[in-house]
């Protein structure tokens, strides 16, 4: 009994020296992550991809990380005292402007000064003291056959070049496009690029210096006007089609430039379609053109329209890639088309043909992970 009591005491002083020892001893370094550590005695043991593939810089931006495109007056943006529409930088909108400019406004001039001129006719002519007895004529055939076919005559020569139009800016775009998608939210745009990788976007306002924390980026006069400048430009070559893909997560919202003659509604659970080519390299800016909520006045469009190669570049900087040349329909491997065996075994060591340019499925998913906004608990 004395040496178990003895053992005891023993045992209960060493853990009470032990535990404090054991609480004080300094935490273990992290592990190197595995890709990065050499295998023993394996000179040629993988390495991370990172110090592989060193990242490549985003031509759009300096070296202090801003834009290097600036806004400019009176190109893709509101100008003061200005009437008429935006200089257009694509086809659609130049047609457009031509249409306004020499077919409608010049008979809508013509049309509200004739009216005008045959009412104060009338009020002249017809007035009491000039006609102080009242005609009974009740038909007058000649001018009731003027009234009838000079207002269809115009209405034909209105309707001609309008359907044309119409149907151009609703033309499928070919199959070389870049596809860009524009999903609305309460109340900012996210976009992604399905065709490159599925490079995501999200752009929200800038707001005004003295509207934002101390060391927060604000917006300046490089960036765009006030309420148009936003955080992230969308960026898209000059000279390639694009299929414009838009849709939304909450309500309706509409994506429109002035500059590129485009609106197309963003309506929740539909994708819309249409397609544009901007001939003109610079910086352009739209707005939501739908009333969406209380902050609607607040989803600015900013579009940086840049060269094929410098798009090439930010693709990659934005750890996208190109789209793939097509696979050649034929091999070389045949050289007598008598010969089936040979084709035949051509076509079994090489398997099928595989379309390297089909895009990624086009989903609602959002392109964003922020927070959800006013309007968008449980999305």
């Amino acid at each position: 009994m004395r040496m178990l009591g003895l053992t005891s005491i023993l045992l209960a002083a060493g853990l009470a020296f032990a535990a404090p020892a054991s609480a004080q001893e300094p935490a273990a370094a992290p592990a190197a992550p595995a890709a990065a550590v050499a295998a023993p005695g394996n000179d040629a043991a993988p390495v991370a991809d990172n110090a592989a593939a060193p990242a490549v810089a985003d031509p759009t931006l300096d070296a202090a990380g801003k834009p290097k495109t600036v806004a400019v007056p009176d190109m893709g943006q509101p100008a003061d005292a200005a009437y008429g529409l935006q200089e257009q930088v694509t086809p659609n909108g130049q047609n457009a402007k031509w249409f306004h400019n020499t077919i409608l406004m010049p008979l809508i001039t013509l049309i509200s000064i004739f009216v005008l001129a045959l009412l104060i006719y009338v009020v002249i002519r017809f007035r009491r003291s000039a006609n102080p007895v009242p005609s009974k004529t009740s038909h007058n055939t000649m001018i009731e056959i003027v009234w009838t076919l000079l207002p269809v005559l115009i209405l034909v020569a209105i309707a001609i070049p309008s359907i044309k139009l119409l149907a151009a800016q609703f033309k499928p775009a070919p199959k070389e496009a870049v596809t860009l998608k524009a999903i609305g939210n309460q109340w900012f745009w996210s976009y992604e690029y399905p065709d490159h990788g599925g490079i995501q976007l999200t752009a929200n306002m800038l707001k005004e210096q003295g509207e934002v924390p101390a060391g927060t980026r604000y917006r300046t006069d490089a960036d765009g006007p006030r309420l148009l400048a936003t955080d992230t430009r969308v960026v898209l070559p000059v000279g390639v089609p694009i299929r414009l893909l838009t849709t939304a997560q909450d309500v309706i919202h509409s994506w429109g430039i002035p500059a590129f003659w485009i609106k197309l509604d963003a309506v929740p659970g539909r994708i819309n379609e249409t397609s544009f080519t901007i001939e003109k390299p610079g910086l352009y800016f739209g707005q939501c053109s739908e009333l969406c909520g209380a902050r609607h006045a607040y989803m600015p469009i900013a579009v940086e329209a840049v060269s094929p190669e410098v798009f090439a570049q930010w693709v990659a900087s934005k750890g996208g890639k190109m789209p793939a040349a097509e696979a050649p329909k034929t091999t070389g491997a045949v050289e007598s088309l008598g010969n089936e065996a040979d084709v035949a075994t051509n076509v079994t060591d090489q398997g099928p043909l595989v379309n390297a340019t089909a895009a990624p499925a086009v989903t609602n998913k959002p392109a964003t992970q922020n927070a959800p906004g006013l309007g968008q608990t449980g999305n």
